[in-house]
C-alpha cells in the first residue's frame, strides 16, 4: 500500500492569502494604516478594491463609516491640521481620485508611545495608496497638482462646534512638507487655518 500524504491548508492561511492578493496593509504608527491596493489593469482600464472591512479588522481597526467627503483643490492649497473632539472624533479613510497630495497625520493621543510623531505620505491618483487615520490624530494635506480631488470616508459626522486644529508648520512637530520640491513657495490656507495654535504648549483633548 502506498501512503499518500494530503496537506490541507489552514483556512486562516487561505483567507490571509486572498487579502494579500487584493491589498497590502502596513501599520505606520499605532492604528495608522497605509493601504496599498492590488490594481488589476488591462486594455479596458483598471479595477481595485478601495475598502475591505475585514482587512482593517485584522489590524484591530473596525471603523463604521457614516459620511463621505470630497474636496477639489488646485496646486498649493493646504488644509489642516484638523481634528474633532469627543464624542464627535473621527476616523478617516483617505485617498486621491485625481492629482496628488502630501498627506500628513500627527498622533495627538497623550498616552500613545508615538505622541507628537507624524507620518507624511504622497497619495496620488497614480499610486492609488490610501491611509486610515484613526481618531486621536490631527490630519492635513497639501495639494501638489491642479484639479486634485481628495476623498475621505469618516466614522463620525462633521460637527463644527467640535472642530480643533494645530498650526501646520509648528516647529516642534518638525514636519518635512518639502514644498519647494513641488514648486510651491507659499501654500494657500483658509483664514481659520492661519490662526490655529502652535503644537508647542498644545493641550490635547485625547488621552
Amino acid at each position: 500500500m502506498v501512503a499518500i500524504k494530503v496537506i490541507i491548508p489552514c483556512l486562516t492561511q487561505i483567507y490571509m492569502c486572498v487579502l494579500c492578493l487584493v491589498m497590502q496593509i502596513t501599520e505606520l504608527l499605532p492604528n495608522l494604516l497605509l493601504i496599498q491596493p492590488k490594481v488589476f489593469e488591462d486594455h479596458r482600464g483598471h479595477f481595485f478594491e478601495s475598502y475591505r472591512q475585514d482587512a482593517l479588522h485584522d489590524f484591530g481597526v473596525d471603523p463604521h463609516f457614516v459620511q463621505d467627503n470630497q474636496s477639489l483643490s488646485n496646486k498649493g492649497i493646504l488644509r489642516g491640521l484638523h481634528y474633532q473632539v469627543k464624542p464627535y472624533d473621527q476616523g478617516k479613510l483617505v485617498r486621491v481620485i485625481t492629482g496628488s497630495v502630501l498627506d500628513v497625520a500627527v498622533d495627538i493621543r497623550k498616552q500613545s508611545p508615538t505622541y507628537g510623531q507624524h507620518v507624511a505620505r504622497l497619495l496620488s491618483a497614480e499610486n492609488k495608496e490610501m491611509m486610515y487615520i484613526p481618531p486621536g490624530f490631527a490630519h492635513g494635506f497639501v495639494t501638489l497638482q491642479d484639479h486634485t480631488i481628495f476623498l475621505y470616508k469618516c466614522t463620525n459626522y462633521y460637527h463644527p462646534q467640535s472642530e480643533g486644529g494645530i498650526k501646520w508648520d509648528s516647529k516642534s512637530l518638525n514636519i518635512k512638507w518639502n514644498l519647494s520640491q513641488y514648486g510651491i513657495d507659499n501654500p494657500i490656507l483658509s483664514a481659520k487655518d492661519l490662526v490655529l495654535p502652535d503644537f508647542d504648549g498644545f493641550d490635547s483633548p485625547f488621552d
